[in-house]
Formats: structure tokens, C-alpha cells, sequence
């Protein structure tokens, strides 16, 4: 492939098309070399200099979708989380049901008191052994990283929130951790800053083990955003009443009844959700 060939990115930049970039993330949707092949010379016979990455994600989508629906729901999970907006309140639900299949208890969109001054909550989380606050960092727009200056804020609000006493579940206690999780990426600055400072940081790229991507698909927290069974109305719809899992579907079928689908439709979305989740 012809590697002189610029692409325009999401926030609007261009840089140099790295093939290699575009192979990474077929194999990570579960691509063999042979499917990887064939959907790179039917990039490459498409590309065209100044193309955005939204074209060649479609273009790759549509290709690994004929080849095998569950690679290509795999391959469209950081797109369905974008899609999980357009304000961060489903985002932040959908990170309290993260720390949930972790063990824990949640509670969201809580105002709590700082040494200084009260401080907006998205999530706040805690078992017996321990307390943390999430900051959920939604961005509707994949080229936008969670930079350093969100670390920097975030480490202000922790400090002047570990100064008080707080009383969540029974137990009156300080703040063990302060957590910041984004549906994109950190900057490389933020993930330096973050280590350094002690700060808890899950991102699509952050960390290497136990990136968003891990966790959804070890505890099966897919977005029912990623279905392609459903419209857009349909998302709409759900998000509406709540919905943030692929499972919350499965567990209750009704909320497809609720927004006027039929039996036929019912069941492919749901054996759709089986694919996906492995149920």
C-alpha cells in the first residue's frame, strides 16, 4: 500500500495512513491473516489521498461484516461506545456498571464536599475495604484523547475530597482512590502525569492489560449500542429508558415490546446479543 497517501482524522488533522495501525485492529477483532488480506486490497484499491478515517473504518466494517458478524460487532466496539451520548450520563452509567461485575457498589451523579468547596461526582464506588470517585470522561468524537489538563483537575478535586470524611455504605471513611475513565484515549502526557501522581486510569489505549476493550470483553460489557440489528431510532429509544448493556436487552425483553418491534425483530436482536456476548 502506497504509504505516502495522508489521511484526515477525526479532530480534523492529517497524517501520514500507517497500514500497520489498520492490521493491528483487524487482528484484534479476532481477524486471520487471510480476511486481513482481502479487506487490504480493498483498501488499497480505495484509498485516496486526504480520506477520512471515518471511510476506511466503514469500508473495513462493511468487508469484515461478510466475512463474520461477531469480528465486525468486535471490531465496532470504541464506535458504540461514542454512541453511548449525546451528553456523558449513559457513559457514566455504563462505568458504574464496570465497577458492578467487579464487586461493587455504585451510585452516580452525586455532589460530595471537598475540604474547600463541593465537587461534582460522575461515580462513586465503594465495598467494605474501600472508597473511590470517578471522574467518566465522555467524548463524542473518537480523535479526541482525555488530555493532561483533565489529569490535572482531576488530581485538584481528589486532593481537596481526601481532606473529608465521607459515609457511603455504612462506613464513614476518607477517599482511597481517585479514578478517571474515558470511552477514547489519554495523551501520553496524561498517562505520565496519572502514574506519577497515583491516579487510577482506564482508557481505550490505557493500560496495556485492562484497557476498556479487556473489560468488556472479559465480563461481557458490551454496549447495545455495537447491535447492528437495532436503528438508530431503536438507540435512541433504549437509551431513553436506561439501557447501557447488550445484556440489559437479554435480561429484559420487554424493553424491545416497549419500542414497537415485533416478534421477528425481537428475536434478532436477541440471537444477535447471543452472538456478541456468548450467552
Amino acid at each position: 500500500m502506497n504509504h505516502l497517501i495522508t489521511i484526515t482524522k477525526a479532530d480534523g488533522t492529517r497524517e501520514l495512513f500507517e497500514e500497520s495501525k489498520l492490521i493491528d485492529s483487524l487482528k484484534n477483532a479476532g481477524g486471520n491473516e487471510e480476511i486481513i488480506e482481502k479487506i487490504l486490497e480493498k483498501i488499497e484499491a480505495e484509498m485516496k489521498d486526504g480520506m477520512r478515517t471515518s471511510e476506511i473504518y466503514s469500508h473495513a466494517f462493511a468487508l469484515l461484516r461478510k466475512h463474520s458478524m461477531p469480528m465486525a460487532i468486535k471490531y465496532s466496539l470504541r464506535r458504540a461506545l461514542s454512541e453511548l451520548g449525546p451528553d456523558g450520563f449513559p457513559f457514566e452509567k455504563y462505568v458504574a456498571r464496570i465497577f458492578q461485575s467487579w464487586g461493587y457498589e455504585t451510585l452516580t451523579d452525586q455532589t460530595v464536599l471537598g475540604v474547600c468547596v463541593p465537587h461534582e461526582i460522575d461515580v462513586v464506588v465503594w465495598n467494605k475495604e474501600k472508597l473511590m470517585m470517578v471522574e467518566a470522561k465522555f467524548h463524542n468524537e473518537l480523535g479526541i484523547k482525555s488530555d493532561v489538563k483533565i489529569a490535572l483537575y482531576m488530581k485538584a478535586r481528589f486532593d481537596d475530597l481526601r481532606g473529608n470524611m465521607f459515609n457511603f455504605g455504612g462506613f464513614t471513611r476518607r477517599l482511597d482512590e481517585g479514578w478517571i475513565i474515558t470511552n477514547t484515549k489519554f495523551t501520553e502526557q496524561a498517562i505520565r502525569y496519572g502514574e506519577c501522581q497515583g491516579i487510577k486510569m482506564i482508557g481505550w489505549n490505557y493500560p496495556a492489560k485492562g484497557n476498556l476493550q479487556d473489560i468488556i470483553e472479559e465480563h461481557r460489557l458490551h454496549p447495545f449500542t455495537c447491535l447492528l440489528t437495532l436503528s438508530d431510532s431503536h438507540k435512541k429509544a433504549l437509551l431513553k429508558k436506561g439501557v447501557v448493556l447488550c445484556t440489559d436487552i437479554y435480561n429484559n425483553p420487554q424493553y424491545l415490546k416497549e419500542i414497537g418491534m415485533g416478534l421477528v425483530e425481537e428475536k434478532a436482536v436477541t440471537d444477535e446479543i447471543k452472538d456478541v456476548c456468548g450467552i
